[in-house]
């Protein structure tokens, strides 16, 4: 009865994506006609997601600038975020090195169904790191497709409330204020996670089945081994590192309702509410969790930078070439994680990712169409390492903070 009681919400949340995903299979696209109830209920979360944010940063830098760690934190989080990258990098290329089942793929096949080319934003690399980190009004701000301007302006924000020492106090504890109720309309909207979950679930799985065609099935299938390769044997490592086994019983007690929400949604700024609070259930202190996961849900995706490595490989598959040097895997792990975060980053990007991958490895600009189909169809798992990624972060990154 305790056992139920405990973890009510995440067997009735399972039971609605579980049934929401069924009803794709069952009815394909026709599934479609509960996708605005899925809408309705991501609508209402992405409206909170920026005073989240906004709240949650600016309180934590604040905190942390009047106890001296903020410094710390900052470089650990980015410290953290660059190794467990380049770690997912490497196990995807050495996965590929084993066993390649991205050799023999029907160029024929692929190319028939290659889509019209999106248009896409053709700045200097100048424009694009403006572009991720800025905006160029205020209002702007206040836009989630423009969380890491709101992140910048944020952790700018909690240095100069600290910096000017009492007058800033009664701005610190508004702020504060309006993080808890925030959070408490997050717990109000959560309410309705299972239905509408569920329904966004069911339309994801009734479009994706057409997709799974030649050589993007063995992309999926391979992505999927990895993926589980990587939440549950390696993200259990982290957590082991970083808090022993009484850490690893925490983590995977409460790792599962962010991780369905990360596949059902599709979205790692949707996460971000339930993965904080998921942290600090795994013992992460407030401050580093609400400033660890909203920055890592910009700037650390391992479940990209997988993507990335595998897009590499495939399109060297698709011409018969060979990666054949050390030197080639690096400049492919590197590339992977500059796309996963700056570039992915920027709201109107389009595929500049997938282009700046073509034009750096010599491939046909064509190409970037091609493999922007992958994105599409391993989205899901994708989500699920970038998501919960952030909170394995976390928990890596409170081991150096003191409390």
């Amino acid at each position: 009865m305790n056992i139920f009681k405990n973890y009510a919400f995440t067997i009735i949340l399972l039971l609605g994506i579980i049934v929401g995903g069924l009803c794709g299979v069952i009815f394909g696209e026709s599934a479609s006609v509960v996708k605005p109830i899925g809408d309705i209920f991501l609508n209402l979360m992405f409206v909170l997601i920026v005073p989240l944010v906004f709240f949650s940063m600016t309180t934590a830098i604040y905190n942390m600038k009047k106890s001296g760690m903020v410094g710390r934190l900052l470089g650990v989080s980015m410290l953290v975020f660059l190794v467990t990258s380049v770690i997912s990098g490497f196990i995807t290329a050495g996965s590929l090195a084993l066993w390649n089942p991205l050799a023999g793929l029907d160029r024929s096949n692929i190319m028939e169904r290659l889509p019209e080319l999106v248009p896409v934003s053709n700045g200097s690399v100048a424009d694009i790191i403006v572009s991720a980190f800025t905006v160029p009004d205020f209002l702007d701000l206040f836009n989630k497709s423009n969380l890491l301007p709101m992140i910048v302006f944020s952790v700018m924000l909690g240095f100069a409330i600290a910096s000017v020492g009492k007058a800033g106090e009664k701005i610190a504890s508004a702020l504060s204020a309006g993080m808890d109720i925030t959070v408490r309309m997050v717990q109000m909207v959560m309410i309705i996670a299972p239905l509408g979950l569920g329904c966004y679930f069911a339309d994801i799985v009734g479009k994706l089945g057409g997709r799974m065609i030649g050589g993007y099935l063995n992309v999926f299938i391979l992505f999927l081994v990895l993926t589980a390769l990587i939440f549950f044997i390696v993200n259990t490592l982290y957590v082991l590192f970083a808090g022993g086994r009484q850490g690893v019983r925490s983590f995977w007690s409460n790792i599962i309702p962010p991780a369905l929400t990360a596949m059902a949604t599709t979205s790692s700024a949707a996460c971000i509410p339930i993965n904080i609070e998921s942290s600090k259930a795994m013992g992460v202190s407030s401050q580093v969790a609400s400033t660890v996961i909203p920055l890592g849900t910009n700037l650390h995706k391992d479940g990209s930078v997988v993507s990335g490595v595998i897009k590499v490989f495939f399109l060297f598959a698709l011409f018969g070439m060979n990666v054949t040097s050390v030197g080639q895997v690096l400049l492919i792990i590197a590339v992977s994680i500059l796309v996963s975060s700056v570039i992915g980053a920027i709201p109107t990007g389009g595929m500049t990712g997938e282009l700046l991958i073509c034009s750096i490895f010599g491939f046909p600009p064509e190409m970037a169409a091609v493999v922007m189909i992958i994105s599409t169809i391993i989205d899901v798992p994708a989500t699920l390492l970038n998501s919960t990624g952030n909170i394995v972060s976390s928990i890596l990154v409170q081991k150096f903070i003191p409390r």
